[in-house]
């Protein structure tokens, strides 16, 4: 395999981790805004400040909706159409 081929699938799955970890995060905190519970190991600082550094800029710029929280929608929303730009920005090995 060539090594420009190599960096295009490393690029093509970093970008698909990436998404999937962020997507998860923000997941598992909406969960935990609806059922507290402790994790193990300080996983729901990580998760908190993970999803906060996505979450934080988009319930800025949304208005306020009455207590309903749509940033965890728009956001995987968001990560999904980079994700896909990004990746249909990678050329195709050949």
């Amino acid at each position: 395999m060539c090594v420009s081929c190599f960096l295009i699938v490393f690029a093509e799955a970093f970008i698909n981790v990436f998404a999937g970890a962020l997507t998860v995060c923000i997941l598992v905190r909406v969960l935990l805004s609806w059922v507290p519970m402790r994790l193990p190991l300080g996983l729901a600082d990580l998760v908190f400040s993970v999803s906060e550094a996505v979450l934080g800029p988009i319930r800025r710029a949304l208005p306020a909706m009455g207590g309903l929280d749509l940033s965890p929608f728009i956001a995987i929303i968001a990560i999904q159409v980079v994700q896909g730009l990004l990746l249909r920005l990678l050329p195709y090995p050949v």
